[in-house]
């Protein structure tokens, strides 16, 4: 644990100390105020954000009425689904976006949104195996047995029922897009959208270095910090349940 500790730990202190540095090496804050005013950091960072919010909802749409279906109606699937949704670590990022270029039509081309649809496919096997393991965690089909059974529709089964008990697994995925979405650089920058990564890796100015990686760092630690107040908002969810399930 403390080599590996080590491992992350001294290149994220060393990119933040440069970060912090003037051009002559002194303490300052000067990139971190120089970042919002950087020209193109506003547009790319609207741009990482917007495909963020759609890959959030379109993976969502997809992912999650599919595996509570298969969990709940085709088991035997499951090992298909499995195999289907491994493909996107095994076939290059390049490949795939070079794929879609060629075959798709050329107002979706046009549109930043064609990122948003090759994310999707980018995080299927974060989103399916986190979500997987939520519900291989709980009793399914009794759960919606029992909401059935109380008169219950499947709406109302799925937003009260199957979807509470999945709240860990559900944020899981959603950080997992999250992180990936404001990380990812070959796909946007072969579609030609200039998303964060790909604005830091072309911005240029006299003092582009400490820039450059003041926005690696604000975004790192920007997503640390989002995690840390999902996980700490669930754990405080979980604390009032289990209160009110103990006074009843």
């Amino acid at each position: 644990m403390l080599l590996a500790g080590a491992y992350f730990f001294f290149p994220l202190y060393a990119g933040l100390k440069f970060a912090l540095q003037d051009t002559n090496g002194h303490f300052s804050f000067q990139a971190v105020r120089n970042l919002p005013s950087a020209p193109g950091f506003a547009g790319a960072f609207w741009l990482s954000m917007r495909l963020a919010v759609v890959t959030l909802i379109v993976s969502s749409i997809l992912t999650v009425p599919t595996t509570i279906y298969v969990h709940l109606r085709l088991p035997r699937v499951r090992p298909i689904l499995e195999f289907v949704t491994i493909l996107p670590i095994v076939i290059p990022p390049i490949i795939i976006i070079l794929g879609v270029l060629n075959s798709a039509p050329l107002w979706l081309r046009s549109s930043p949104y064609l990122l948003s649809l090759e994310y999707v496919i980018l995080v299927m096997p974060f989103v399916f195996r986190s979500l997987d393991a939520g519900l291989n965690a709980i009793d399914l089909k009794t759960l919606v047995e029992a909401s059935r059974s109380l008169g219950g529709n499947w709406i109302k089964t799925m937003w009260r029922v199957v979807l509470p008990n999945l709240r860990s697994s559900l944020l899981s995925a959603m950080m997992l897009t999250l992180a990936l979405v404001l990380g990812e650089y070959t796909m946007a920058n072969l579609d030609l959208w200039n998303t964060i990564p790909v604005w830091i890796v072309q911005f240029q100015t006299a003092s582009d270095g400490h820039v450059q990686v003041a926005a690696a760092m604000l975004g790192l630690v920007g997503t640390w910090l989002i995690i840390t107040l999902v996980v700490s908002l669930d754990r405080s969810g979980s604390r009032r349940s289990r209160r009110r399930t103990g006074r009843l």
